[in-house]
């Protein structure tokens, strides 16, 4: 068997003959959708809406990564994660978010900073996507200013971690949070075929979010 062309996700929108929000949250929208594909039939999918998020594998001279222990209620797990956070506002830069994160969750700055890998979490029901950079020359810097350590931050750790430690947890079953499992996979393997510096520049472009803000677009003038 042959690939029909380049392997790349390719933007598709089959036509919403209805949304309707289930539910409000703080942060994503409990929402319903009629999808007609090209067959022509109808169905219903339920999803959640989400702003889109960053996460910094911040690794040092020694191979090791800044990582948090961060409290997530709906797995009722401590995870181990990389610092990251939600876009916080539509049209934020992607980048600008990053260097805030590593900023406030781990107190760090960086000097090289590139795009990892970008992924979508949970694509059959959730529309968040995330960007996931790497960041080294790190030094200490302070959270920015205004930022107030609240709600499972306050009860944060950070540590210092290995790679090679990380990518046996990963094998292990150990950890679970998607950007840990793709950033630590990605790393591992960049540094494996020595492509580390021919990773994307930190601007490059994100396609998947460039789709979401159209939809997000449309959702509004639905509304309007």
């Amino acid at each position: 068997m042959t690939t029909s062309g380049p392997v790349r996700d390719t933007p598709e929108a089959w036509p919403t003959t209805r949304h309707e929000v289930l539910g409000h949250g703080r942060v994503c929208d409990f929402v319903e959708d009629d999808i007609t594909p090209p067959s022509g039939e109808t169905f219903t999918r339920q999803y959640l809406t989400h702003p889109g998020a960053v996460a910094v594998m911040a690794l040092d001279d020694e191979l090791r990564l800044a990582v948090v222990r961060q409290y997530r209620h709906p797995v009722a797990h401590r995870l181990v994660e990389p610092p990251a956070g939600l876009l916080d506002a539509v049209g934020e830069d992607w980048w600008e978010a990053a260097r805030r994160e590593l900023a406030e969750e781990a107190l760090l700055a960086a000097d090289d900073w590139r795009v990892l890998v970008d992924i979508f979490t949970t694509p059959g029901g959730c529309e968040e996507g995330i960007r996931i950079y790497l960041a080294r020359g790190l030094h200490e810097a302070p959270r920015p200013e205004g930022f107030v350590v609240e709600d499972e931050e306050a009860h944060m750790s950070i540590e210092w971690m290995h790679l090679a430690e990380l990518v046996d947890a990963v094998y292990a079953g150990e950890v679970s949070s998607p950007s840990l499992v793709s950033g630590v996979l990605a790393l591992h393997a960049a540094l494996l075929d020595g492509r580390i510096n021919d990773l994307r520049p930190a601007g490059a472009p994100w396609p998947a979010r460039e789709v979401w803000a159209q939809r997000v677009a449309e959702r509004a003038s639905q509304q309007a």
